[in-house]
């Protein structure tokens, strides 16, 4: 009986696993500034359209254009920013995202930077979503991906780690 059970459970497993989808990838954008007066380094946070969660800019891969270009690119659609951003990613999250049709699926998000340069006034999805620039430890408490508040923490700590001639550019704050 009990060999029966184990070539049971093997057989059950084995089925999860073939009918186990790869993750799909998608590529995001951990948009930031430099305060001018302070030269406190803030994060943008957005929320998502459905369910409201604190986010940043991502989307899915387009054809023609590099993983950076997309990050880029879905950071001024979403929350209207544009800048510099890196062609290296810093890293990557995961998490689960339901599909149009129900189907739920994972996600496998590469990060890249961009140091915000410019907020466009109008751009595509102006007024979908509520967007915060806030310090990394408050990002950190505001998204649930425990992945993405990892990569927040790395990059606060690349940031605390650069010399004080190499910071960016600074813009104003809004």
């Amino acid at each position: 009986m009990t060999r029966q059970l184990t070539i049971l459970t093997r057989l059950a497993s084995d089925v999860q696993l073939m009918f186990r989808r790869p993750p799909r990838l998608q590529y995001a954008a951990l948009c930031y500034r430099v305060k001018k007066k302070t030269s406190e380094v803030e994060v943008l946070l957005m929320t998502s359209r459905d369910t409201g969660r604190w986010v940043i800019p991502k989307g899915w891969p387009m054809n023609g254009k590099r993983s950076y270009e997309v990050a880029a690119r879905e950071a001024h659609e979403e929350a209207g920013a544009r800048g510099a951003v890196e062609h290296e990613p810093l890293g990557s999250y995961t998490y689960p995202k339901i599909l149009k049709d129900g189907l739920k699926v994972t996600c496998k998000v590469q990060v890249y930077v961009l140091e915000v340069i410019d907020v466009a006034k109008n751009f595509k999805e102006k007024g979908e979503r509520k967007i915060e620039w806030v310090t990394c430890d408050e990002a950190v408490k505001r998204v649930n991906e425990p992945e993405l508040r990892d990569l927040f923490l790395l990059f606060k700590r690349r940031m605390s780690e650069r010399p004080q001639a190499s910071l960016p550019r600074q813009i104003p704050a809004e």
